[in-house]
């Protein structure tokens, strides 16, 4: 059961209640136009984007990136200098892409809602982790570098 508990799983959900609202009750809403299918597309490219550029960060410094794993190094170098969760950030664009490109306007709560399951299931555990782990190191990273943006 314990592969059933990992980000993308619960992004999998999230994505497949937005299709399924625009699929069963779209109630003929929509966000109005070429410019959604732009913004999502850039969301989803980004999202991607960034979660190959930790991927590779990962890979780099070989490193577990299992969430309920405590990683053998701290990663402060490529995109973990701009935010501490390239990942969840990639999978929340991705969310969001998708929302906008499907014109799933009444799943546009499912982000936030993903961001705050996301933070308390998996993000919160792992820095509480690694601040025990990497103590004042973890502490000097979180001064510098926001959790999310």
């Amino acid at each position: 059961m314990k592969w059933l508990d990992l980000p993308p799983v619960w992004l999998a959900v999230f994505v497949l209640l937005a299709w399924a609202q625009v699929s069963y009750l779209p109630y003929g809403l929509s966000f109005g136009g070429a410019w959604a299918d732009l913004v999502g597309g850039l969301c989803v490219g980004g999202g991607i984007l960034l979660m190959a550029l930790a991927f590779a960060e990962f890979r780099r410094h070989k490193t577990t990136l299992i969430p309920h794993q405590t990683p053998s190094q701290l990663i402060q170098s490529g995109i973990f200098s701009r935010t501490r969760n390239p990942i969840y950030l990639g999978d929340t664009l991705v969310l969001l892409g998708l929302i906008l490109r499907w014109d799933a306007v009444l799943a546009l709560p499912l982000v936030p809602i993903f961001v705050w399951v996301i933070e308390r299931r998996f993000i919160l555990p792992e820095e509480d982790r690694m601040r025990r782990t990497f103590r004042m190191e973890f502490a000097r990273y979180a001064n510098k570098v926001r959790r999310w943006v």
